[in-house]
């Protein structure tokens, strides 16, 4: 797992941070990666899939036939591993 290093927090700021790990029952470093994590990926943030499973259900989904179709001619032959020679 990659590490960080972030120089010259100022010592108000690192205080909260302490106070607010505290409050939490963690550590400090443990408490500035939840805050990170949660900035990176918030819960509210759109998510692909759930964009793209939206979309479908708005357009009426496929039925159990149109899935059956693409079942049927999709291609089933395992993809080959990228060679780098």
């Amino acid at each position: 797992m990659p590490s960080i290093t972030i120089r010259n927090v100022p010592d108000d700021v690192h205080r909260a941070i302490r106070i607010r790990a505290a409050m939490h029952g963690r550590s400090t470093e443990a408490e500035i990666r939840d805050i990170l994590e949660k900035a990176a990926k918030p819960e509210g943030r759109l998510k692909l899939g759930s964009l793209l499973a939206s979309i479908a259900r708005e357009a009426g989904g496929l039925t159990d036939t149109e899935a059956e179709h693409f079942n049927q001619i999709r291609d089933k032959m395992a993809a080959e591993p990228i060679r780098f020679e």
